[in-house]
């Protein structure tokens, strides 16, 4: 059932896969974000048209797009053609058949984007541990002991940062940090496993660690993933 898998508010990502327009129109190489309205059957959903710099992008009726769903069971993807469009209560809606099955996805989960943030961490007890595997809700203590470091890619599934200390392969770690341009300017906390840690050989005294998240907040996985998303696009839309 595809309601077992995405829901109502779930984002959407729709990209252009038919030949409805010639290949100079911007609109054929663009990436909207929308959300799913509706779900009116196994094989048809309707979305909200998308918006562009505040201007409604009036996608055409037998356009061919792949989407992308952001749902908090993973990411999922299928294609699709819209049948229909129309508007209800000021909002403008897309009717999209499904013209694939849906499969789960994990190109940007795993995708490592390159960045630099202030990362804060510490050592996690094995009382908090085995507090958060009980109770996905367990608010953490940051406390005073946070040793600040410098991030330099992440994903949706960990991250690389670089310090002037060292942690030691295997350790599970607490840490947080923020997304530039978050407005809510919110801090990320997640519980994360040490993978690996090597000292750089261009600068001694400074090692690089490789982490993945044990424990995080789905709804800040999907926040990760979405502002790679978007600097992603910033990057591609400077180099047209």
């Amino acid at each position: 059932m595809l309601a077992d898998y995405i829901a109502p508010g779930n984002r959407v990502e729709l990209k252009a896969t038919g030949k409805i327009w010639m290949d100079e129109d911007a609109r054929t190489r663009q990436i909207y974000m929308s959300k799913v309205m509706d779900i009116t059957s196994d094989d048809r959903i309707e979305v909200l048209m998308p918006y562009e710099k505040g201007r409604l992008v009036l996608l055409p009726v037998d356009g061919e797009y792949s989407l992308c769903f952001y749902s908090p069971k993973g990411l999922y993807q299928c294609f699709s053609r819209i049948v229909d469009r129309y508007r209800s209560d000021n909002m403008y809606i897309l009717v999209l058949d499904l013209t694939s099955e849906l499969t789960k996805l994990q190109r940007r989960e795993y995708y490592r984007f390159s960045c630099a943030l202030e990362l804060k961490s510490r050592i996690c007890s094995h009382e908090e541990q085995e507090a958060f595997e009980t109770n996905r809700q367990y608010l953490f203590e940051p406390g005073d002991q946070l040793q600040k470091s410098v991030v330099v890619d992440i994903s949706g599934g960990g991250l690389r940062f670089v310090a002037n200390f060292k942690y030691e392969e295997g350790s599970t770690i607490y840490c947080s940090y923020k997304l530039p341009g978050n407005a809510n300017d919110k801090e990320y906390e997640m519980i994360c496993n040490v993978l690996k840690v090597s000292e750089l050989e261009s600068r001694p005294g400074l090692f690089e660690h490789r982490i993945q998240y044990i424990y995080i907040d789905e709804t800040s996985r999907e926040d990760i993933i979405h502002f790679i998303f978007e600097e992603e696009r910033k990057i591609r839309k400077k180099q047209t």
